[in-house]
């Protein structure tokens, strides 16, 4: 599978990086109930910092977010709300579904989660080089302003009157 179809997956919930158990039951070719029959039946594995519920709240909006939320089968509607495992609730979801193709799944998921990551650590670098580089190029602004000014009061100063270029008049 490739990382851009995960990381695209992964979505932002309460502060969080997450990836929802319905797209991970398709990623892993099972169906969604079965995956959460596998977690409830191993729910000590899945404390609230891996695994959390959505609520009504935050799943209408992912479903005004997301199109492809819109269940197909029986009804539009779910009847339990999903849910939303951390990286790792989704590393601890290896050990609760032990099939080759979920196994192979969870190592791309994991490899995608440190992409970001990186990317997130990366930008932070970044931000903070910029936030430097903007300090230190206003101090100098400010520096040659300040001289500039002290160099244009002081030729203010300094300056002797001009005498008149050209022919004078004189009155008689």
């Amino acid at each position: 599978m490739e990382l851009q179809i995960i990381q695209n997956k992964i979505y932002e919930i309460r502060g969080q990086r997450v990836m929802l158990d319905f797209d991970l039951a398709d990623m892993y070719e099972t169906e969604t109930k079965r995956l959460k029959e596998a977690v409830r039946r191993n729910i000590e594995r899945f404390p609230s910092d891996f695994m959390f519920e959505l609520t009504n709240k935050e799943y209408d909006s992912l479903r005004s977010q997301i199109a492809s939320l819109k269940n197909s089968g029986r009804g539009e509607h779910r009847k339990y709300l999903p849910f939303a495992f951390t990286e790792q609730g989704v590393a601890m979801l290896a050990s609760v579904l032990k099939s080759g193709t979920a196994i192979q799944v969870n190592i791309q998921i994991i490899r995608a989660f440190v992409i970001l990551r990186q990317f997130a650590l990366g930008y932070a670098e970044l931000n903070q080089k910029l936030e430097t580089f903007m300090l230190e190029t206003n101090m100098q602004f400010s520096d040659i302003y300040q001289a500039l000014t002290e160099m244009a009061s002081q030729t203010e100063k300094d300056q002797k009157p001009i005498p008149p270029i050209g022919y004078l008049a004189y009155e008689k």
